[in-house]
């Protein structure tokens, strides 16, 4: 499970509420989005980046079927779709593809985001009011065809 800290709260809150949020350059000249969530641009190394909503929206670059994974709760739900996207905003991001069979994938798909509650307790279906962290729980941002 990630571990949200006092930087990373306002992507997992927004997670909780169903959005994915990513970080902005306002650089001179940059203006460069990315993701993983950084404090600097990795383009420039300003620190005058922000959180920007995102529109959830996104392209299949590549994926992986695991169908082995000992660390929880990963093993639980092998096989899976481990994938790259690509984000109309620019970035590439690191995901899980649900709700297609594997042999539906297609490079380039269009995909949407929706998310999936994890953490101690059921684990799955916790209320979407709940804080990021609350609990335990966290909303993992997750693809499936658009």
């Amino acid at each position: 499970m990630p571990e949200v800290d006092a930087f990373t709260r306002p992507y997992w809150d927004a997670a909780a509420e169903g959005r994915l949020l990513l970080r902005r350059c306002r650089g001179g000249g940059c203006g460069a989005a990315h993701h993983y969530p950084r404090e600097f641009c990795p383009y420039c190394w300003s620190e005058d980046v922000v959180w920007e909503p995102a529109t959830g929206r996104a392209t299949l670059y590549t994926w992986s079927v695991v169908h082995r994974n000992d660390l929880p709760p990963f093993g639980e739900r092998v096989p899976y779709v481990a994938a790259v996207v690509d984000l109309v905003e620019g970035p590439r991001m690191m995901t899980e593809i649900t709700d297609c069979p594997e042999p539906e994938l297609r490079i380039g798909m269009p995909l949407a985001v929706h998310f999936r509650r994890e953490g101690e307790g059921d684990g799955m279906g916790a209320g979407a009011g709940e804080g990021a962290g609350a609990g335990g729980r966290v909303a993992i941002p997750v693809f499936r065809p658009a």
